[in-house]
């Protein structure tokens, strides 16, 4: 036997571990809890500790800490991990890249339902029940409509794509159009237009985690069919898979997490789309590791954001001498996502 046969094989870095590396995700979303939790107005550091640590302190403290920020920051964090794990299922299910929530009528068809429901007086931003169920028709009513258009292409993604895009922009006019019907309501409804954490309280939290765990688990457990899907149809159906109605279950969970998310934080632009890419790059193509991490990585960026927004109001409050002044949390996933995309998109230019 020589000597290069004989060589053991070199050391994995320990970095390439997929639990090493879902270890770190799990401290950076400790990490934007902890800075979504210090970064409001209203409580000092100090004042948020003593809380936390049960030191007593001021009682208009700890109706801060313990009734708004607490869960407004559980909420962004199940929120963010609802949006991750829906897009990467949009994305493998009809294997298209640009598959999000924000671009097949699954976001848009919500806002849709919730901006309706609120129109005609049948929900409100503080009925958290009632905007959920409107929220969950308009996302099937959009991802529907996107089905009856693109289903006969057999799951082509060129044809999705385009028909996502037109879909879309429909269900965004007819929001336009309930808002023109009644404009008294647009101060109630420009939330889930843009995507805000403000106000949200232990009954939007109620409802938003039963809901997120049932459909996360649903995803998880169709990882297999969706790593299928993603080969494309001729190799699911020759696997044993009916490509329609494992697309079709990927789907229902895919807009029923988010249709969950948007009743609660409204369109929160990009999570979706980009947060799937950030886990595939980290994670690989194994999906049952995959949705996993694109859950830790969209509570990661919802929560960070929030932390920023918070943190951005504070200086604009100073700089522009504003007291009520707040930088709604999809604002800024809006401006950052699309820089991103940008960067993307010139890249794979690049590339080619």
């Amino acid at each position: 036997m020589s000597v290069m046969e004989a060589a053991p094989a070199p050391p994995r870095p320990v970095w390439s571990s997929p639990g090493v590396r879902m270890g770190a995700l799990a401290v950076l979303v400790c990490a934007a809890a902890c800075a979504d939790l210090f970064a409001g107005r209203g409580v000092t550091g100090e004042g948020v500790r003593a809380v936390l640590l049960g030191g007593g302190g001021d009682p208009m403290a700890e109706h801060i800490v313990l009734q708004l920020r607490l869960p407004r920051l559980l909420v962004a964090l199940v929120a963010g991990a609802s949006l991750g794990v829906a897009g990467l299922v949009l994305q493998s299910a009809l294997r298209n890249p640009l598959a999000g929530p924000e671009v097949t009528g699954v976001t848009p068809g919500a806002v849709l339902g919730a901006v309706a429901a609120t129109g005609l007086g049948l929900a409100g931003w503080d009925s958290p029940t009632a905007v959920v169920v409107a929220a969950c028709l308009g996302g099937f009513a959009g991802a529907g409509l996107l089905w009856l258009l693109a289903g006969r292409e057999k799951g082509d993604p060129e044809q999705t794509a385009v028909y996502g895009v037109l879909v879309s922009a429909v269900l965004a006019g007819l929001t336009a159009v309930v808002l023109l019907v009644a404009p008294g309501e647009l101060g109630s409804v420009v939330q889930w237009l843009i995507g805000s954490t403000e106000g949200r309280v232990w009954q939007h939290w109620h409802l938003l985690w039963p809901w997120a765990l049932v459909w996360g688990a649903a995803a998880w457990l169709l990882s297999a069919p969706l790593t299928l899907l993603r080969c494309g149809d001729e190799q699911a159906s020759a696997a044993g898979l009916n490509p329609g109605r494992g697309r079709a279950a990927a789907l229902v969970c895919a807009v029923a997490l988010t249709a969950g998310a948007v009743s609660a934080v409204g369109a929160l632009g990009f999570v979706g789309l980009l947060v799937p890419h950030l886990a595939l790059a980290v994670f690989g193509a194994d999906l049952r590791i995959a949705l996993p991490g694109a859950a830790l990585l969209g509570a990661v960026v919802v929560c960070g954001a929030d932390a920023a927004a918070q943190l951005l109001s504070r200086l604009l409050v100073v700089a522009l001498d504003a007291d009520r002044l707040t930088l709604p949390v999809g604002a800024l996933t809006t401006f950052v996502g699309a820089g991103l995309l940008l960067v993307v998109a010139r890249r794979r230019t690049d590339e080619r």
